[in-house]
């Protein structure tokens, strides 16, 4: 049949309308045909709902797209394309457990980093795993692309462990950081690229282009002088512009955790203490935007959807798929075996790095060694990812321990066994490989 195939699992997720709109914006360069909403039972009021939005948005654009929802995978997945995958078991009550049990230890809480990071990956990698095997055994020929929490971690499991090797890791953080560029050189996107390297949610910013031009310095001066917008679910803080400078490269919102963990540190406890963490306020939202979704006269994504914290998710994931679908050859941001790409990390390792996108998968620019004020940050948090993929896969207690207790964000081997116990404990339903 001609047109694509695009099964989306986790449908019922708050994001799919940003998703929707993607496709209907690029429709003309991605003739989609079908889009399957695949969710699971405990998801199915979300699902029913967005379903009915995606096709409300689907009819007020004249599109000739059908949109299915199936709570069986195995259902929808058979001719698929793409499989876009954007889970997140245990749903949000599983995130607030992972930012709150840190934070009553005095240790960062958050998604995707440290403990609360590592126990989001035990989650999540198992059933990739699954849906992995499913793709190989149902639709080979498709792409897998993964939006799901923590992405590195998840895309290591898959390229290592995984039936399909047609898997690509995604996240829009690289895609953020090239708009707030743009903005500080108050330019359009278009005229702007980065050439990025390091790991999910650990990459930097190695080279920036204006026009073919290299404008790094220019940007890592401005850097200092314009206050960059963070996302909204990472507190904004300002660098030293000394540091900046003597660091030479751009680094993520995230590496806040890292290069500033006694400010963000601080700023969790008090939300802590508040009852304001991330997932509390990520639950109110989405309360708010599937009241919103309800809305049967409502056939355009929300504005109130960019509180969320995913923008530009869209456009990061649905580039990519028509990059893919297009052969066209252009650069990109993705989560990729490393291939020899990054001196030093392990070819078979998942790493976040510019590619050129091809029908035939993503090839790595060849960036060499990496500067060595980061290098060092990046060996360590590879070997806390392949630990944590190992213990994820084998349900290993111990390696847990070691694998939270090298984490940066850990101060010791007692607070990690503390932490991992009570978590192994408190995710239990969540946690089948641990409890065999």
């Amino acid at each position: 049949m001609s047109g694509v195939k695009i099964v989306t699992i986790g449908g019922g997720s708050s994001y799919t309308p940003e998703l929707i709109e993607g496709f209907i914006n690029r429709y003309d360069i991605l003739p989609v045909r079908e889009i399957w909403l695949v969710d699971i039972e405990e998801g199915r009021e979300k699902v029913e709902i967005i379903t009915a939005l995606a096709k409300r948005m689907i009819k007020k654009a004249g599109l000739p797209i059908v949109v299915k929802m199936s709570l069986d995978r195995r259902e929808a997945l058979p001719g698929a394309d793409f499989v876009t995958t954007q889970i997140r078991v245990g749903q949000l009550p599983a995130r607030e457990i992972d930012e709150s049990i840190p934070l009553s230890h005095g240790i960062l809480g958050q998604e995707t980093n440290g403990a609360g990071g590592m126990f989001n990956g035990f989650r999540a990698i198992p059933v990739l795993l699954e849906i992995a095997a499913d793709i190989a055994e149902l639709c080979p020929k498709a792409w897998m692309i993964n939006f799901s929490n923590p992405a590195g971690m998840v895309t290591e499991a898959c390229i290592r462990y995984g039936a399909t090797k047609r898997m690509i890791g995604l996240c829009n953080v690289p895609f953020n950081i090239e708009m707030q560029i743009a903005k500080l050189l108050e330019v359009e996107k278009s005229r702007i690229w980065v050439k990025f390297a390091g790991l999910n949610h650990m990459s930097y910013g190695v080279e920036i282009f204006l026009d073919g031009e290299d404008v790094t310095d220019q940007v890592i001066q401005k850097f200092n002088e314009v206050e960059m917008e963070g996302m909204k679910n990472i507190n904004s803080i300002n660098y030293e512009p000394e540091f900046i400078r003597a660091l030479g490269v751009i680094p993520s919102f995230y590496h806040s955790y890292y290069y500033k963990k006694d400010k963000q540190l601080n700023q969790e406890l008090e939300e802590f203490k508040e009852g304001k963490i991330r997932s509390q306020v990520v639950q109110k939202l989405e309360k708010e935007l599937f009241e919103l979704y309800k809305d049967e006269t409502l056939d355009i994504k929300p504005a109130q959807l960019e509180e969320r914290g995913g923008a530009y998710y869209s456009d990061a994931a649905c580039n990519l798929i028509a990059s893919i679908y297009n052969d066209t050859r252009d650069i990109q941001t993705v989560i990729v075996k490393n291939e020899g790409a990054i001196a030093g990390i392990d070819k078979d390792s998942a790493v976040e790095i510019s590619a050129i996108i091809t029908k035939d998968g993503p090839i790595p620019l060849t960036i060499g060694e990496l500067p060595i004020a980061v290098n060092g940050l990046i060996q360590h948090m590879k070997s806390f990812e392949r630990l944590t993929v190992e213990a994820a896969i084998e349900g290993d207690v111990e390696k847990a321990i070691l694998a939270l207790t090298i984490n940066p964000l850990t101060p010791s081997d007692t607070i990690a066994k503390e932490v991992v116990v009570e978590m192994i404990a408190a995710q239990k339903e969540w946690l089948p490989n641990f409890y065999k």
